[in-house]
This record gives C-alpha cells, structure tokens and sequence, in this order.
C-alpha cells in the first residue's frame, strides 16, 4: 500500500530539494537555486530537529513529503522557530495618515507604508511547495496542516504567534509591479536579482537602500497599489487555506511584491483546536472512514501521514500499514486532527 510520508528533510534529499527550488521560481524566497546554501538548510534543518530546545530560538525545521512507493520527494514544508534573530527581518505596513483643516473643510486619509521589524522573534510557517505530480486532491492540505500539529505536539519549541508570507503579484517572468516602482525609485536592481539576494541572507541592501520614510500609496503606480496585499495566482488556493485555518491579514506585506502577511495565535487554529492526542491501537479500519492527520509524538524521528482512522474513547485505531510509517506500536502516543 502507498502512504505518501511527512519527514524531518536529511542530507540525502539535497538533490530532491534542489529540484524543487528551481521549480518554484522567482518569488519563492526561502529556497534560493543556491548549492552552499540549500545544503546549510538542510544541515540547519538536521540541527534543528535534534537539539534540546527550551525556549524558540534560531531553529529552521524543514520537512518532506515522500511517496514511499517510488522514493521521491514530493513537497516540502517548513516552520522557522522564530524569525530575525540572528539578522532583521523587514515588513511594510499599511498604516494611514489624515490631512485636515477644519478652516478649509478638507479632510483627506492617506494610506502610507512604513518599514518595520514588528514580527522579530515570532514563529513562521513557510517554504510549502508541492510538486505538480504530486497535486493530488487532499496533498496540499496535507502538507499545509502537518505543521500545526507538530507545532500543536511541540508547543514550546515555538511562539504562540505565528505567521506566514504569502507570494505577491507578479508576472511569469518574475516582474512584481510593487517591485518596478520601488526599483525604479530607490533599488535600481530588478525583482529576481533583489529577491535572490534575500533568499541567499544578503539583507544589508535592504536597510541602506529602502526608502527612509514612509511611503504615501497614492504616489505609487495604479499597479503598484493594486498589487499591495493581494497574491500571486498560484497563491490562492494556499491563502483560502490559511484563512479557512483562522489566519487574519493584519496590515503586513512583504517589502518586494507587497504579498499579504497572515497571522494567527496558535491555540486558534482549526487543526489544533480540532485536535486529539490518544494512544494508539492497531486494528482493522474501514477504508471509507474519516481521513485524518496523524502524526507520532517524536522530533528528529518525526513521522505525519494522511489515512482513515476510527475514534474511541481510550484508543486512536489506526490500520497495521499507518503504524508502519508512523514507526509507532500499540500503545504509543499519536496526535491527529480530521483533514477537512
């Protein structure tokens, strides 16, 4: 039987990621085309999944999918413990000013973006890519949610906040129209080179490049404004699933194609309200019953899978192949959360 595997990523996957990064493209900024630092990711990964952590820190967790009949990875997912601790990590925000005289009776409201390090230290859930011969239904929900539950299982390796970067408008030859404007006035540089060298940690550009006020919208390009908060087409599906899960757009976009920014307090979420963390029992399970998300209680041993499974109320029975990927046994813990 088939069981497409969510995974801690390992060294051996590098050339499957690398695979993927050139297949996200322009836009994707957590998986820059980049040997060095694509095998630093995955070695910060490795790290990651095996330190003794208290409090969140600068750990990167990074997991795939696999499909256990052929080998390959499939997708991948990650959850960064908390952002802009080792170097700043920039948003716009979508602020407004009023100008107004009482004499003259005029009052206009202007919005303005301003630059700002407001989400420093909080959780963030990131790099989700699924492979087109992998876009089957239920996957991308599957890799998406996985990572609530391991946050869910794991609470205090991260912030009760978290938040996800959503992909801005862009065109198929990676032109954001947020970006043409900013590059024309201040970057000088086009939107893939400008991204590239965010993606590979060269950020020192930003700070003494960005503009040093706020930005007054209305002064932007009519596609520069109607760029600001809205994402990228491939992006939609990713997005309704957020706010499905309780993620709310605050006022953040992104510095370079000015994609919305969601957020939500963990102990809101959908999968992780929806939740059940019993033991398991290994029985004989109706294959037309309920598919859940059903993870086991490890880190570096970490295992997720997507499978039916019944409810009673000691036991989480689960079929002899779901404990097998799972590597779990009778009576171990398992957390899981239904799939819709």
């Amino acid at each position: 039987m088939s069981i497409n595997i969510i995974r801690p990523i390992a060294a051996t996957d590098f050339s499957a990621l690398y695979d993927i990064a050139q297949e996200s493209g322009v836009g994707f900024t957590s998986l820059p085309v980049n040997d060095t630092l694509l095998a630093n990711k995955i070695s910060r990964a490795e790290s990651s999944f095996t330190k003794d952590v208290k409090t969140p820190g600068d750990e990167g967790y990074l997991f795939v999918m696999e499909d256990t009949t052929t080998g390959t990875v499939v997708g991948t997912c990650g959850i960064e413990a908390a952002v802009g601790v080792t170097d700043a990590f920039y948003h716009y925000h979508v602020g407004q000013v009023v100008h107004a005289s009482r004499e003259l009776d005029i009052h206009n409201t202007v919005d303005i973006l301003t630059v700002c390090n407001d989400y420093t230290g909080v959780s963030e859930i990131c790099t989700l890519f699924l492979r087109e011969q992998a876009r089957l239904p239920n996957m991308g929900k599957f890799l998406s949610k996985v990572r609530f539950l391991f946050i869910a299982e794991h609470q205090h390796r991260f912030t009760e906040r978290v938040f996800a970067e959503m992909r801005g408008v862009s065109d198929e030859q990676g032109s954001s129209p947020f970006w043409v404007w900013l590059e024309k006035h201040f970057f000088s540089m086009d939107f893939p080179t400008a991204d590239y060298l965010t993606g590979i940690g060269n950020k020192v550009f930003i700070a003494e490049l960005m503009p040093k006020y706020p930005i007054y919208v209305n002064l932007l390009s009519q596609e520069a404004q109607a760029a600001i908060g809205h994402v990228h087409e491939k992006t939609k599906p990713a997005l309704a699933l957020l706010k499905n899960e309780g993620f709310k757009y605050r006022g953040y976009v992104d510095i370079f194609d000015a994609g919305p920014t969601m957020e939500a307090d963990i102990d809101t979420l959908k999968t992780v309200r929806e939740s059940q963390r019993k033991p398991a029992l290994i029985a004989t399970i109706n294959p037309q019953a309920p598919l859940h998300i059903i993870i086991n209680t490890l880190v570096s041993d970490f295992r997720g899978v997507l499978q039916p499974l019944e409810i009673t109320d000691e036991h989480i029975l689960i079929s002899h192949d779901t404990a097998k990927a799972l590597n779990v046994s009778n009576g171990d813990m398992i957390r899981i959360a239904p799939l819709k």
